[in-house]
């Protein structure tokens, strides 16, 4: 599959930007922060680095997408291993405290749903957290053969998209 050929295709499922509300039942849910330093500037320099793929690069992802910096319609292969999976961003945050963007799933990746990239700022205690928010479901016949797998995939990339930043 080529980045030229994601243009076409339709997500995979219906709740698009729901990372940013409740999750929807029918999947698995993941809800992870944690702390990553502190102050304005951090936040400044960590929001710059998610913004152009870095939770993903730092977790050992490879990224090639249409943009540099992650926009509404960006489209993305990501890859890990043999895998590539594409992706395009749903939504995408520009607040003063929280940057981030989600990007869901299209026809071709192993899973189905949506996954939510961000970093906060608390003004009252200075500290910047990096977030992550996914639902998904098995896509493919291989992904649910191999759901311990994958599970396991996800906790370990997930715990890596945190420390990235």
């Amino acid at each position: 599959m080529k980045l030229t050929d994601l243009a076409t295709l339709q997500p995979t499922y219906s709740e698009l930007g729901a990372t940013a509300g409740p999750l929807p039942d029918g999947y698995h849910h993941v809800r992870k922060s944690a702390v990553i330093g502190h102050g304005r500037a951090r936040f400044d320099e960590a929001a710059a680095k998610v913004m152009r793929w870095g939770m993903l690069r730092g977790a050992g992802v490879r990224v090639e997408a249409t943009t540099d910096v992650a926009a509404v319609g960006s489209e993305v292969l990501v890859g890990i291993g043999p895998v590539r999976a594409p992706c395009r961003v749903v939504y995408v945050i520009e607040e003063a405290d929280r940057r981030g963007f989600a990007y869901g799933t299209l026809p071709g990746h192993p899973e189905s749903g949506e996954e939510m990239f961000a970093v906060r700022y608390d003004p009252a205690s200075g500290e910047v957290y990096a977030e992550v928010v996914a639902f998904s479901r098995h896509g493919t016949w291989w992904s649910r053969l191999a759901a311990p797998i994958t599970a396991l995939m996800q906790r370990i990339i997930t715990s890596r998209y945190l420390t990235a930043l």
